[in-house]
């Protein structure tokens, strides 16, 4: 079967092939000039041609900027003839001048539009309007100079408000005429309250009525100057009403209610309407609404039930956010206003009523009240947690001390189980957290707030850190009915981890192209579509790189974690009063820190691991203090801890391990310590330190650092014992050592080479020549620094023939010390002979000396310090 094309169309084919290879061609040929520009630019480039000088301002900034100045010299001098010249006029004068004056200022921006002059307009119509301000003082004045200027006022700027906006709407084209309306309309209802005498409560209402008139002229208008005006007006006036009324909420509720109440309409209103206010609008009438609700309870029940009051109100308007009933409506799903709603929210087959900015920002107030609800309820949280770290009895004298908020009331645990109720009904993990926090809270504060006695308190604590480590270790029941969300590729992620309902999924879109500007990597490349633009296929995408989200069971366990290792401290603190309790809690913390040490994950283990040594070593004081032990047999007694850490680190995992043995080392360091007031004990101290240190260098992986530790060990209480003994002629002691560990190490060096002189030789040479030098620093003889210096001379000598490091460094420091501690009388009775002139200028010459040379110094140390680090 011939499967060939005919003729014709087998030479199309090929004819579209050959263009494709030269556009491909055009494209790698553009793309290799554009790279060998890249590669040979010439480092300066050259000189751009001069630009033209830039003008300091524009032909329209200029105009206006004259404009300005000539209407504002217009209405000073409009002024000052209206304050200084109107007395030597008549009455026809002066209404001739005023009237003509204004007439022409107001109906010259008609022509001047019709000639599309609106700059000019707008100075002019300025002035007419400055001129109307000034024809009402002159009337008041001549016409009606008994009536109130507070009434006056009033009446006129509602007049001047009228006849402005009837301007502005006229005359469309001008800017300013409307937006000044708006502000002289903010003037009558106040004026008029002050000029009626009303008080505060009346002067609040009219700020309200105002501001809710500026509120319809928000929804309302049209030119965005008049709604900033008049959103700035509600803002003000509104403001100014709703403190007033939280204010009278406080001394006469009833009062300041329905004010509040009147403005949370009011803005609730204006968050209906205008989405791009319906969030913080609607957190202000929700926190008019809470104050005003709670003030009225506030006035009728007792005062220690005012603050949960308020916290159940905020906790209602909170629930806002989970109001849902209704449906869509009867409105066609193919019409664009399908499942909408006023306010722009979004409703499906069960949407929601209000819209979501409304709910968002209702749930924000009552949130923030339920907020400072818990800040109030903190004290006796802060006294039950901190009060027994702040002691004021003896320890073990059975006195309990009174909690320093015991006055507090007692609602504060009612507000926090009520607000850790309602975050637990939320599937969020932020609400999640935050309730398991209030019910540690709760539970730390129970005791301040029901006046709980000691043993209860006591009890108690343990309980709740007992519940918050299980959660810490287990915390699966915690995170039950948390949310599960889609992670980014379609997998299943966290629970918990959602931002809420309605959350806005965020769209995919596609890897944009390589940006064609200039960037921080290198030159710019060649714009889009250009010769020598790269295809989409040179165009590297960078993948983008997500911060890891922690699941909620680490989160979750880290808050109990955290909570229940504080109430463990101040359970302890608080057992302090009596021994029986001390040794209890002392018990319960020790198994519950094992307990999380064993069961635990991640760092929890390792912090579990060192709380349990902690306790241990508490345990062991406990007990010394208990039978009447003297400090030293205290000391001996703490040594059994790092003992403990020993036996355990072996089988423990590795950052456990690790972490409890240098635990058990500080607890040591303590032991050490305590044991120094007794030289003897000091000294079976540090050997039986020696002893666990030697034990723990067994292992491979200690066995370097356990085995010079026990070495260091075993030698200082040698040293120790040898002092306590008063041994004025230590070489008795140390050389019968020193020349076995010598032979020693000669054989472990023939046997191995490579071994460090440190291992072979290090022991033997310090077990003689460091107490040898302490020893000759102390002894006025001569005979035992000579034969001293002597022996460190051999030994140095000995290392720099050996190359042996450790002989080196011990002969020569031994001997520099021996030769010093000899040389320092005579070193001291020259000085005191020269002149006091001679020590400041040899030093001088010195430092003059070594900085001239100090680079070749700097070279000789390096050198030297190679050398040595070479040696064995």
């Amino acid at each position: 079967m011939d499967n060939s094309l005919p003729p014709a169309d087998e030479l199309v084919l090929v004819d579209r092939e050959l263009a494709q290879l030269d556009a491909r061609r055009s494209q790698l040929l553009a793309r290799r000039a554009w790279l060998i520009r890249v590669l040979h630019a010439p480092a300066a480039s050259a000189a751009l041609p001069p630009r033209p000088p830039v003008a300091d301002s524009t032909p329209r900034g200029a105009q206006n900027v004259l404009l300005t100045l000539g209407g504002t010299l217009l209405t000073i001098a409009a002024i000052a003839f209206t304050l200084v010249s109107w007395g030597s006029m008549g009455i026809g004068g002066r209404a001739a001048v005023l009237s003509a004056v204004t007439a022409a200022a107001l109906v010259a921006p008609v022509a001047l539009l019709r000639r599309s002059l609106v700059s000019t307009a707008e100075a002019v119509a300025a002035l007419g309007m400055v001129l109307m301000v000034l024809d009402a003082y002159a009337l008041h004045r001549v016409a009606l100079p008994e009536t109130d200027g507070l009434g006056y006022a009033a009446v006129a700027a509602a007049v001047l408000a009228a006849a402005w906006t009837a301007y502005g709407s006229a005359l469309s084209r001008l800017r300013v005429p409307l937006p000044v309306a708006v502000v002289a309309g903010q003037l009558p209802l106040p004026l008029g309250v002050l000029a009626a005498g009303g008080g505060s409560t009346a002067f609040a209402w009219a700020a309200l009525l105002t501001a809710a008139a500026d509120g319809a002229v928000v929804l309302w208008a049209r030119p965005a100057p008049v709604r900033i005006t008049a959103v700035t007006g509600a803002v003000a006036l509104g403001g100014w009403a709703l403190l007033t009324g939280g204010l009278l909420s406080l001394t006469s509720p009833w009062d300041g209610a329905p004010l509040l109440l009147a403005g949370a309409a009011v803005t609730l209103y204006l968050a209906w309407r205008r989405p791009s206010l319906a969030v913080a609008a609607s957190a202000v009438a929700g926190l008019a609404a809470v104050t005003a609700v709670g003030g009225l309870l506030r006035a009728v029940v007792p005062a220690d039930w005012a603050v949960p009051g308020y916290v159940l109100c905020g906790l209602a308007a909170a629930s806002v956010w989970w109001l849902r009933a209704g449906t869509a409506g009867t409105t066609s799903a193919s019409t664009p206003e399908a499942g909408t709603r006023p306010g722009g929210s979004t409703a499906d087959a069960s949407g929601a009523r209000l819209p979501a900015g409304v709910r968002l920002g209702l749930a924000c107030a009552g949130a923030a009240t339920a907020a400072l609800g818990v800040v109030w309820a903190l004290p006796p949280v802060a006294a039950g947690l901190l009060g027994p770290l702040a002691r004021t009895t003896e320890v073990w004298s059975g006195e309990h001390a009174e909690h320093a908020s015991a006055w507090y009331p007692g609602t504060a645990a009612l507000v926090l189980a009520v607000t850790a109720a309602a975050l637990a009904s939320l599937p969020r993990l932020w609400a999640r957290c935050g309730a398991l926090a209030l019910v540690w809270a709760l539970l730390t504060a129970l005791p301040v707030s029901l006046g709980l006695p000691f043993a209860a308190t006591l009890a108690l604590q343990l309980l709740t850190s007992a519940a918050a480590l299980c959660i810490a270790v287990r915390p699966g029941p915690a995170t039950r009915g948390l949310r599960t969300t889609a992670a980014p590729g379609g997998r299943s992620g966290a629970p918990g981890t959602d931002s809420g309902p309605g959350a806005p999924t965020p769209p995919v879109t596609a890897p944009s192209a390589a940006p064609s500007g200039p960037s921080a990597d290198g030159p710019s490349a060649p714009p889009a579509g250009g010769p020598g633009a790269p295809w989409p296929g040179w165009a590297p995408v960078r993948p983008r790189t997500q911060a890891p989200v922690a699941a909620p069971g680490t989160v979750l366990g880290w808050s109990a974690y955290a909570g229940g290792l504080a109430s463990a401290v101040s359970a302890v603190a608080l057992s302090l009063d009596v021994r029986v309790a001390t040794f209890l809690a002392l018990g319960v913390v020790l198994g519950l820190c094992s307990a999380v040490a064993v069961l635990g994950v991640d760092a929890r283990r390792v912090v579990s691991a060192c709380g349990a040594v902690l306790t241990a070593t508490g345990l062991v004081f406990a007990v010394a203090a208990a039978g009447g032990f003297e400090d030293h047999w205290t000391a001996l007694g703490l040594l059994l801890v790092p003992a403990a850490t020993a036996a355990l680190g072996a089988r423990a995992p590795r950052p456990v391990a690790l972490a409890i043995e240098i635990t058990g080392g500080a607890v040591g360091l303590l032991a050490l310590g305590i044991a120094a007031s007794r030289p003897a004990f000091l000294a079976l101290a540090l050997a039986l330190g020696g002893v666990i240190a030697a034990a723990t260098a067994v292992r491979p992986e200690r066995r370097r650092f356990a085995a010079w530790t026990a070495a260091a060990l075993f030698l200082s209480a040698t040293w120790v014992r040898l002092a306590v003994w008063d041994v004025t002629t230590p070489e008795a002691y140390t050389l019968p050592v020193t020349v076995p560990a010598l032979v020693v190490g000669f054989l472990r060096r023939r046997r191995d080479p490579e071994a460090s002189s440190w291992t072979a030789y290090g022991p033997g040479l310090a077990a003689t020549l460091l107490p040898s030098l302490f020893a000759a620093w102390t002894d006025p003889e001569w005979v035992r620094p000579l034969v001293l210096g002597v022996a460190a001379l051999v030994v140095t000598l000995l290392g720099a023939r050996f190359r042996l490091q450790a002989l080196l460094v011990l002969g020569g420091t031994v001997l520099a010390l021996d030769g010093l501690h000899e040389l320092a009388p005579y070193v001291v009775q020259a000085v005191g002979a020269l002149p006091r002139w001679l020590p400041p200028a040899l030093a001088g010459l010195l430092l003059l000396a070594v900085g001239a040379t100090y680079e070749q110094r700097l070279r000789d140390a390096r050198r030297l310090r190679d050398r040595v680090a070479r040696m064995r």
